[in-house]
């Protein structure tokens, strides 16, 4: 039984209004990792009222596991409530990075129930004027396991480029605010799980972006060309990498 499905029998048969205090004695905080295992487990447990009630308080890992939650509720719901993205939309905005990251992997629940679903969304937030927006997009849709075929790989690769047009945009008064330096973070690794997912896709506009006279762009394509994924496809010319999922009929 793997850790996540231990804690899911733990919290099972345990009363949710004793959650807060089991999830602050094994949060795994402070410490250079937070326990997503326990977190996960959460979101498989718990419902809208103790997701509710984990978000009410101003116990970082606790909101954070509440609003992981609210992922396994969107992705349930094949009608994609509006309420519910949108509390996940105000949450990208948060300071409290935690909370950001965990805006992220609740929208890979979604993804993990319906691609497509996610993809829409992921397009529609990255034209948001929040930069922090844009970075949950880029950070939500680019992870390995969601971009097994072609289609979503281009879409992966069309949201970094967009995502990386708007921050060079932006005026150099805002390239040092917080939330900016967030995105580019972001565009810091995202740009080579697209690419590394399609490089038929991505390596013509990732090498593009080295013609871009600009000095956050150069960072993004210097980051990003540091990374194991794609450093061995800018060698070799962007064969596709053995095993690497085709496209599906239909």
């Amino acid at each position: 039984m793997s850790r996540r499905e231990r804690y899911r029998v733990e919290l099972r048969v345990s009363d949710p209004a004793r959650w807060p205090a089991y999830l602050r004695e094994h949060s795994g905080l402070p410490g250079p990792r937070a326990n997503l295992e326990l977190a996960q487990a959460v979101a498989d447990e718990g419902g809208p009222a103790s997701f509710d009630h984990l978000i009410g308080t101003d116990d970082e890992y606790l909101v954070f596991c509440g609003v992981l939650g609210l992922g396994r509720l969107l992705a349930a719901d094949g009608r994609a409530p509006r309420r519910i993205e949108a509390r996940l939309h105000d949450h990208a905005t948060d300071p409290r990075w935690r909370v950001r990251e965990a805006v992220a992997l609740a929208l890979q629940r979604l993804g993990d129930a319906d691609l497509p679903r996610l993809l829409d969304l992921g397009t529609a937030w990255v034209g948001d004027p929040h930069p922090l927006v844009r970075r949950a997009a880029v950070a939500a849709v680019c992870e390995p396991r969601l971009l097994t075929h072609p289609e979503a790989a281009a879409r992966a690769v069309a949201l970094c480029d967009r995502a990386t047009a708007g921050l060079a945009a932006l005026p150099s008064g805002r390239r040092r605010d917080d939330d900016v330096r967030a995105l580019r973070q972001a565009l810091g690794y995202c740009w080579s799980v697209a690419v590394a997912a399609d490089p038929a896709v991505g390596l013509p506009l990732f090498r593009a972006l080295a013609g871009v006279d600009d000095g956050d762009v150069a960072w993004i394509v210097r980051e990003n060309s540091r990374k194991k994924r794609l450093a061995g496809l800018l060698v070799s010319g962007g064969v596709r990498p053995a095993g690497a999922a085709r496209p599906t009929s239909g």
